[in-house]
């Protein structure tokens, strides 16, 4: 028998079975309707095409090279704008014609190509639910019923009337294809898939690191990680968690080969009265009395009217090394980048990399023939390290065509400096340099603080002041400011290796008001911040910046959420500084951890 494909699915026949003289008129004009189907040829559905004007491959060029061409077009004025800094939404009638004509072309490709795609996908699909569905309406149809246009009909097999109630004589039974459901199979990986990925794992047949991109589920291959890990080090995980945690964000940008995250708790310290504005901190640290003496330390600012902060400056640093024949030449590209007169055309080519990256000067140190240029930028919300690095390298590029016998060894040649204590960034600053005061009254010295000034003012010279000086400190001249840049730099996600220079602090104290009051301030002038990008977007770490209400980019003024980020870590700073200080003073830190940073829980037992 001919087996006829249809394409468009008819209206559902009713359940129920008619009766009668109506019943018999179907039948008749079903049977009638079989012959003509299998008589008629198929008549051929019209296509989009025969309604132009043009061939089909005159037309499909046409738009073609109108796409193209108009895209091209409008790349190389948008380039020309970004060149001479002119709004894009500035745009002419050519302009807004390519656009027009680029619209249109995309709508007769997407209509061509994209649609017909589309539909022959979803006809395909209704092909299947039709058959499915008739398929399956046969075992819910009464018996007496006469078979209506069914999938079963396609195929030239029909259940039989019953002979006492059909006018035609009885027909051999038909055999009914099988019952097919078609579901989309829930795949669950088995127990005894895992354990052969494991054993591969293990076996070194597998790369650990690749897990991720073959199983396309990144908590099951972190499981997989952990257990391959267990049995190749025979060391057990039992104490790192491995549930609750988000696997998919931390996946090509946080962390690689995950098997389990570590818990750090959240304390909060304040309110901090911050010019004129209250700010709840949040700082994970395990180290007891931290978040209380800061507590204190915010207490004592509140209580003496709130303190006050400056921010000074605010560029991201990278600096390059190039290497060339001679120092005669390095010193050549030296003077070229310093000159004032070429500040421009770098500065667009450095600008072009970003929207938010802005070149704000450069500064070279020459080593023999190596030359180290520092490339000073502000960079919007984000920290900002990634983004210099583009402009850098768009620079070098430039550079290279004034200066092709430049060897580029490094994008980053240690004069940034980065993660690094160096005197650099302590004269000449890197992130944000904020500088943030108080005055704290004398009765709050000695009520909260139970300390007095003259006590304050004379510790802190001996100890933050000349001692650090006798241990040659560089940037230390503090009490512990990175115990709080730390612990706010990881409850805010931010990278904890950079406070090394971000804790770059000195601490000054002065009796003032006729010796009654205390002036208090730290100077800070690396904090390397950001509120986008890297941890920042971090469940747990996002919950902590929208505490402190700098959570994202600023729409309104882009910046000003990093900018606001480093001016509380250096109020916290100042917080924790006036802490210390007053319990060195009183001689109270010894008591305090003894009270609060001692556990008497039986370690013995805990560690069996």
């Amino acid at each position: 028998m001919d087996v006829r494909r249809r394409h468009t699915k008819p209206p559902r026949p009713a359940i129920t079975a008619p009766s009668g003289p109506h019943r018999q008129q179907q039948q008749q004009h079903h049977k009638h309707s079989k012959a003509v189907d299998h008589a008629a040829p198929p008549t051929p559905h019209p296509q989009a095409s025969d309604a132009l004007p043009l061939p089909l491959y005159l037309t499909n060029g046409i738009f073609f090279t109108l796409f193209f061409s108009v895209a091209y077009f409008l790349l190389h004025r948008w380039r020309d704008k970004i060149r001479t800094s002119t709004p894009l939404h500035v745009v002419t009638l050519s302009e807004i014609a390519a656009i027009v004509s680029l619209i249109a072309s995309f709508i007769y490709l997407l209509g061509f190509f994209g649609i017909d795609f589309v539909q022959s996908f979803i006809t395909r699909a209704s092909h299947d639910a039709w058959d499915v569905d008739d398929e399956n309406e046969q075992f819910l149809i009464e018996d007496d019923r006469r078979c209506g246009p069914c999938a079963s009909e396609v195929v030239g097999q029909c259940p039989p009337i019953p002979p006492h109630k059909s006018p035609l004589p009885p027909s051999p039974p038909a055999v009914l294809p099988p019952k097919m459901v078609h579901t989309v199979p829930l795949v669950t990986p088995s127990a005894e898939e895992d354990e052969d990925i494991i054993k591969s794992v293990v076996a070194g047949t597998i790369p650990s690191y690749s897990l991720e991109s073959k199983l396309g589920d990144c908590k099951r291959a972190a499981a997989i990680r952990r257990e391959a890990l267990q049995r190749m080090t025979g060391s057990s995980l039992a104490g790192l968690p491995l549930e609750g945690f988000d696997y998919d964000s931390i996946l090509g940008q946080c962390c690689e080969m995950p098997v389990g995250y570590v818990q750090i708790p959240v304390g909060i310290a304040g309110p901090l009265l911050l010019d004129g504005r209250e700010f709840v901190v949040p700082m994970a640290t395990t180290e007891g009395c931290l978040v209380a003496s800061t507590n204190r330390g915010c207490k004592a600012i509140y209580a003496s009217g709130g303190a006050t902060s400056v921010l000074m400056r605010d560029v991201m640093t990278r600096a390059p090394v190039v290497r060339f024949d001679t120092a005669k030449r390095a010193a050549e590209l030296k003077f070229f980048v310093e000159d004032p007169t070429n500040f421009d055309t770098l500065a667009l080519v450095f600008n072009k990399s970003s929207r938010f990256a802005r070149l704000q000067g450069i500064q070279c140190a020459i080593a023999g023939k190596n030359l180290y240029m520092r490339f000073s930028c502000s960079t919007g919300d984000a920290m900002g390290m990634n983004m210099v690095s583009k402009g850098v390298q768009n620079v070098l590029d430039f550079l290279q065509n004034d200066f092709p016998d430049m060897d580029i060894i490094g994008i980053s040649g240690n004069f940034c400096s980065d993660k690094k204590p160096a005197a650099v960034n302590w004269i000449e600053g890197r992130g944000k340099s904020v500088v943030c005061e108080a005055i704290i009254k004398d009765e709050v010295v000695r009520k909260v603080l139970k300390t007095s000034v003259s006590a304050l003012v004379e510790l802190n010279m001996l100890k933050n002041l000349t001692g650090s000086a006798v241990a040659g400190a560089l940037g230390g001249f503090n009490a512990h400011a990175s115990n709080i840049v730390s612990a706010i730099f990881i409850a805010t996600g931010q990278d904890p290796a950079q406070n090394v220079e971000s804790s770059h602090c000195i601490t000054m104290m002065e009796a003032v008001n006729d010796g009654k009051d205390l002036h208090i301030s730290v100077s800070m002038p690396s904090i390397e911040v950001g509120t986008v990008g890297g941890g920042t977007q971090l469940a747990s770490q996002s919950a902590c910046l929208n505490l402190l209400g700098v959570k994202g980019a600023s729409k309104e003024s882009p910046g000003s959420n990093s900018r606001l980020l480093a001016t509380v870590v250096a109020g916290s700073v100042l917080a924790g500084e006036l802490s210390l200080m007053s319990a060195l003073a009183a001689g109270q830190l010894v008591k305090s951890h003894m009270k609060y940073n001692r556990s008497s829980k039986d370690v013995s037992k805990v560690v069996s």
